[in-house]
């Protein structure tokens, strides 16, 4: 057992010497020369101790039996530096990652230019994912067009020209598009897309698309969506170059848009959803600063649960209208158009930003959203005194609140108009699951807050109350949008500066 326990110590430091940040260097990420001597380890054991008796069947190394097809699968998941560290497993491993469908992240590496174009030359392909800087667009553009025409790329499943701001817009090489019958995730960030290039193009297997700071007319944006089939998620961050965006899918399960201010191109203004039958998420990201009033339409989704996020400012002229139904009072941002063919009760999920905390907007927005379980409102300043036992008395009576979540994304001081807010729902919903509301400060105690609060009143026995010091929710933010595998957008918290508090 101690020769044994010596040789799993000795395996550990081998290991952690292979991992040691001083050993990074350009050649840990390149491929071992052919020449190099053959690793003297067993291939088919780690750890194994020769006359360890029965313990010799737990060391055994079933991964390396499987087959070169499915541990290269396994390596092409990996950062690329991991993936090309594979090689000083074991003999075994030493030709796996050159046969290995790439992952290539041309953003993870120290030596990004040399190190990239010297993998892309030792590497068979073909390629499953390439991650490079918009910024070599601009400044490298023949490294880049040699890149993408590398065998290495054949077959390219995934795509990425990751974001940098204070760029130019040049368009991509040709090249790029070499790819279009196979990609199934792209992303161009910081270039123009002309007609010419887009108007030919069919993307049969593309599931994903995002497109930022993008200049495309609306021709070939449309021509793009309509060239694939099977798209489920779209991402329009910034686009320049068209004004409207009409939306026809089959596919589409979830948009997420964005529109900025711009005096020099033409910036988008009105987003219409047509047709889009299997939609169920449409995200609108509006900066403080920079973001303009979109127009939004929806005249057809019909299984369409999630939007936001809304925008209330006061001294705003436009509306939110349902169908035949116009919120009040007329405070809202954006102009939001839902078609009656798009009935609001498919609506589960919404996120709000108001200008001033005011109880009347939200009870106007579950009127129109009678079905509505999870609602996140983020809020900068107190306004209103939200009074509401006499105010909605009859209303309280008739309303059939549903709601199952409510997060509160605005530093809760316990002043009376958070209070007469937060008691609203504590009083009221009997289907609550769970209240969050992020504290302002570390004194705020459990027995301040139920108090407050009421808790012991609470409509809902089971619900469960949650204050934490910080709690942001990115409303304000649309990356998600691209993530599919999320059903509610606005569910991620970053959290930090304090353990929460619950009330049970």
């Amino acid at each position: 057992m101690e020769t044994l326990a010596a040789a799993r110590r000795a395996k550990r430091r081998k290991l952690e010497a292979a991992e040691s940040p001083e050993q990074e260097s350009e050649a840990n990420i390149l491929p071992l020369p052919a020449t190099s001597a053959p690793d003297s380890s067993p291939p088919a054991t780690l750890g194994e101790e020769p006359g360890a008796g029965g313990e010799e069947e737990d060391w055994v190394d079933r991964i390396s039996c499987l087959p070169d097809a499915i541990l290269g699968e396994v390596i092409s998941l990996l950062p690329t530096k991991d993936a090309a560290r594979t090689q000083i497993l074991a003999t075994r491993w030493r030709h796996l990652w050159r046969s290995a469908p790439l992952n290539l992240d041309g953003g993870d590496l120290l030596v990004t230019i040399n190190v990239v174009s010297r993998i892309l030359s030792a590497h068979r392909g073909p390629g499953r994912r390439f991650r490079f800087p918009a910024q070599h667009l601009q400044d490298h553009p023949a490294t880049v067009d040699a890149w993408l025409r590398s065998p290495a790329l054949d077959s390219l499943q995934e795509i990425d020209c990751f974001a940098t701001d204070g760029l130019k817009l040049p368009p991509p090489p040709a090249s790029t598009f070499r790819f279009s019958s196979s990609l199934c995730v792209a992303t161009f960030s910081h270039c123009h897309l002309s007609d010419d290039i887009t108007q030919s193009l069919q993307f049969p297997r593309l599931k994903k698309l995002a497109l930022q700071r993008v200049i495309i007319s609306e021709d070939s944006l449309h021509s793009i969506i309509a060239a694939s089939p099977v798209l489920e998620g779209l991402l329009l961050c910034r686009i320049f170059g068209c004004r409207c965006v009409r939306i026809n899918s089959a596919s589409l399960t979830s948009i997420g848009v964005s529109a900025v201010y711009d005096g020099t191109m033409t910036i988008l203004e009105e987003f219409i959803v047509e047709d889009a039958p299997c939609l169920k998420r449409i995200l609108y990201h509006r900066s403080p600063r920079t973001g303009t009033g979109l127009r939004v339409s929806v005249i057809s989704a019909p299984n369409l649960e999630t939007l936001g996020c809304l925008s209330y400012a006061d001294g705003g002229s436009s509306r939110l209208a349902l169908g035949s139904t116009i919120i009040e009072p007329c405070r809202i941002k954006e102009f939001w158009i839902i078609n009656s063919t798009m009935p609001a009760c498919t609506i589960k999920i919404l996120a709000v930003y108001i200008s001033n905390l005011s109880l009347d907007v939200i009870i106007n927005l579950m009127r129109c959203f009678p079905c509505l379980e999870k609602l996140y409102i983020q809020s900068c300043q107190d306004g209103d005194k939200n009074l509401w036992r006499r105010k909605h008395h009859n209303l309280i009576k008739g309303l059939d609140i549903r709601l199952k979540t409510v997060v509160l994304n605005k530093y809760y001081r316990g002043i009376k108009s958070q209070v007469n807010f937060a008691t609203f729902f504590v009083l009221n919903a009997k289907m609550l699951e769970s209240m969050t509301f992020q504290c302002e400060r570390y004194t705020v105690t459990a027995r301040f807050l139920a108090e407050q609060l009421q808790l012991e009143k609470r409509a809902s026995r089971c619900a469960r109350f949650y204050f934490t010091k910080r709690c942001r929710h990115e409303f304000l933010h649309i990356n998600h949008a691209h993530d599919l595998s999320i059903s509610d957008p606005f569910e991620y918290v970053e959290a930090g500066g304090g353990a929460c508090l619950s009330f049970e």
